[in-house]
């Protein structure tokens, strides 16, 4: 076996437990807003009152009638393992008084989540609340990691650097910035930008294909966050339509641009098609260079835009369906109530996903021609560029590897 290729995927696993001991481990500590409000299961998001606990064994099991409809119930034996009541063993009851999923039966050994609190008689009472998911999802990022190393090679190790950088901005960089009341767009648009920039030079080097894309993405990320700003306007968005943003203004002690908010979301929403529009654009336009350097720009821009046309239309497809799949839920209960059409296009919530699949598509559209047009202008007067042509790397790492 090639051993640069085992070098690669050992590399890869020892990235992939790094990245789960970051995430799943000391990220929740840096991110947890108090300690002093999360002393008992910070990690899990639910609150200062969520704790995880292991099941010990089944008390009871049986049916039981509950919403008109019968189901499964167990009460489970309960061993709390962290905060205040550390190795409590409590009886905690599953499916007695709430609906719970058909099939999804707890066993001994399993981890779930809880909220304590008392009753009238002063006792500490315990309520399932969910399920501990964090195992599986280790195998899975696990899994995500080798495969992107083992199919990419070093480029798929660069692409999970870029990866932990995307996060790392808007978790210690976004987030932060509008929660202490900065302008949402001007916050996102400067923070995508960073983030994509940092990516793609992580994957592909200093080299002017890079310089080609990154040149693309920010013309791109301008001219979405005006077509985001105008149409919200139009259609008079605010920002209220739905319960989080209620939740989030009684959780947060400054003012939130609402309004800037939802256009930040339709930034980040489209960034991760963007950052793929623009590179396979830039490459596009690089290789039919590298084949034939007497092609005229007119010629390369044409030629690199038949690819571009089918990327688009494939990715706005993609695009629609991601947003149309996120709000399924939605749609159903749409057609259950049998409201009209026109009635739920003017609820904001509605309105507010239609407007985001249109300005996302409406900027990766755009992406593409920008994207090409200025890859071909910088690959046919890379000679013009004088004393910076060296400065500004190959023209791809592959050029660089053949050299070498």
């Amino acid at each position: 076996m090639n051993k640069g290729f085992v070098q690669v995927v050992i590399i890869g696993l020892v990235i992939s437990l790094a990245a789960a001991g970051f995430i799943f481990c000391i990220l929740p500590g840096l991110i947890s807003p108090d300690p002093e409000q999360a002393q008992v299961g910070p990690e899990l998001g639910y609150g200062s009152d969520a704790i995880q606990g292991e099941i010990l064994e089944i008390l009871e099991e049986g049916e039981i009638q509950l919403g008109g409809a019968t189901q499964i119930y167990q009460v489970l034996k309960v061993k709390l393992l962290e905060g205040e009541y550390q190795g409590l063993e409590i009886a905690v009851d599953y499916g007695k008084r709430q609906l719970r999923p058909e099939g999804l039966n707890l066993k001994p050994g399993d981890k779930v989540i809880l909220t304590l609190g008392r009753g009238v008689d002063n006792l500490i009472q315990a309520r399932f609340l969910d399920f501990v998911r964090t195992g599986p999802m280790l195998i899975l990022f696990g899994t995500f990691v080798f495969f992107s190393v083992l199919i990419s090679g070093w480029k798929g190790v660069r692409s999970l650097l870029g990866m932990g950088v995307s996060i790392a901005v808007i978790i210690f960089y976004i987030i932060p910035q509008i929660l202490q009341g900065k302008d949402p767009v001007l916050i996102t648009v400067s923070g995508a930008f960073f983030l994509l920039t940092v990516t793609l030079y992580l994957i592909y080097g200093w080299t002017l294909k890079t310089h080609a894309a990154v040149l693309g993405i920010l013309f791109s990320l301008i001219l979405t966050a005006l077509l985001a700003s105008y149409f919200v306007n139009l259609t008079r968005l605010t920002g209220f339509g739905n319960e989080d943003a209620l939740f989030l203004i009684q959780q947060s002690d400054v003012t939130i641009n609402m309004q800037g908010l939802v256009l930040g979301g339709m930034l980040i929403g489209a960034l991760g098609v963007l950052d793929d529009l623009v590179i396979t654009q830039a490459s596009v336009v690089f290789e039919l260079y590298s084949l034939n350097p007497e092609m005229l720009v007119k010629e390369l821009y044409h030629r690199a835009m038949r690819v571009g046309q089918d990327h688009v239309a494939a990715t706005v497809n993609t695009l629609v369906l991601a947003y149309a799949g996120a709000a399924l839920p939605m749609f159903l209960l749409f057609s259950i109530s049998g409201a009209q059409i026109g009635y739920l296009l003017n609820l904001e919530y509605v309105a507010e996903e239609v407007v985001r699949t249109m300005v996302g598509s409406l900027g990766l559209i755009t992406a593409v021609p920008l994207t090409t047009i200025l890859s071909s202008l910088i690959v046919k007067k890379q000679h013009t560029f004088g004393p910076l042509r060296k400065l500004l790397g190959p023209m791809t790492m592959d050029e660089n590897h053949h050299h070498h």
